[in-house]
């Protein structure tokens, strides 16, 4: 890797990408691998947070990986991994455990999202993963993470994390050469704002896996019949398409729908109702399907192809987590020596 930014990115492992995932973040992966030097790491060590199926985690790992390689991450240009691979991702959380405080955690507002009611049910590793994801970037002194809104506290918290460690080892920090301390303070990286995708049957919601309805959503693996048959029946209202975007006040169905033509043929909102306002909705979602099947359709094949050699994917990711951690280890030995670990 060269000197350019260094960029870090984590997804969990939890199968069924979607529409929602590939025009908010991976197409901006893509975009990505060519500014920066890219570590995107499939995190399975986060994933067992909370109870996986063990064949389900496999191949829920190897499919975010195939649907990262068929919407265009070139595992040749980017380092592309499984976390559990890479051991000094768990090592260095570990000495991050006894960084970090416990009021830092405490504030964590996605613990108590994620453990609900229940807390003393939780795993302690639901509850100290932000940690983990401290160490995920920091293991490899990454500069930068395209965040969105709900991981920008754990951001703040790497950053934490990485001053007060910089803080407590500064003398064996400056001993050893590192002037500006030794972990850099990792920056957000916004590209823009992303694309919004919302359900196909409740412009309220955001588009999820979790969503009972498989009509709620476009995922990647989906074939060119069963988009269609899902913008077919995506929710809409009576009222025809405006022509302007003040028209699209309080009709969030429609809103999504626009913006996801927009997306796929990059246009402006502005000027996919210049072209369809006026006309039925039967004209407009023949239109979206066209585009969603001619951006979605490769990606499915690609993606049903890469799993059908399941070998392939996995020689991929050995290759990948053999680059990593030729990164990670050495940033790893040095932290042995600023802790004060014999070797």
């Amino acid at each position: 890797m060269t000197n350019k930014t260094r960029v870090f990115s984590g997804v969990q492992p939890t199968g069924n990408l979607h529409l929602g995932n590939y025009l908010g973040a991976i197409t901006k992966f893509v975009a990505m691998q060519r500014e920066h030097d890219c570590l995107y790491c499939v995190v399975d060590l986060h994933a067992i947070t909370v109870w996986q199926e063990p064949a389900e985690l496999a191949r829920n790992t190897r499919e975010v990986t195939a649907a990262f390689i068929a919407s265009g991450l070139d595992p040749k240009l980017s380092i592309l991994f499984n976390q559990s691979q890479v051991a000094e991702h768990a090592e260095l959380a570990w000495i991050f455990n006894c960084v970090a405080r416990l009021g830092w955690l405490n504030r964590m507002t996605q613990f108590k999202e994620k453990a609900g009611k229940d807390k003393e049910a939780a795993s302690v590793g639901l509850y100290a993963y932000p940690t983990l994801m401290a160490a995920d970037i920091l293991v490899y002194r990454a500069t930068h993470v395209p965040v969105g809104e709900d991981q920008k506290q754990h951001l703040e918290l790497a950053r934490d994390i990485a001053q007060k460690f910089n803080n407590d080892f500064a003398r064996q920090i400056e001993a050893a050469g590192h002037a500006d301390g030794f972990f850099p303070l990792p920056e957000p990286l916004i590209q823009g704002p992303a694309t919004r995708v919302m359900s196909l049957r409740d412009g309220s919601k955001k588009m999820s896996k979790s969503d009972p309805s498989d009509l709620s959503r476009i995922n990647l693996a989906d074939d060119a019949d069963t988009i269609a048959k899902k913008i077919q029946k995506a929710k809409t209202d009576p009222e025809p398409l405006p022509s302007e975007e003040a028209g699209l006040e309080g009709r969030p169905e429609l809103e999504n729908l626009i913006g996801i033509f927009a997306a796929l043929t990059n246009k402006s909102r502005a000027d996919v109702l210049r072209d369809y306002g006026g006309k039925q909705f039967s004209d407009f979602k023949r239109a979206l399907v066209d585009a969603s099947v001619a951006k979605i359709g490769p990606i499915g094949d690609g993606i049903r192809r890469l799993m059908s050699d399941t070998a392939e994917i996995d020689r991929i990711l050995k290759d990948g987590s053999d680059r990593a951690r030729a990164i990670a280890v050495p940033i790893m030995r040095q932290v042995k020596e600023i802790a004060g670990f014999i070797r």
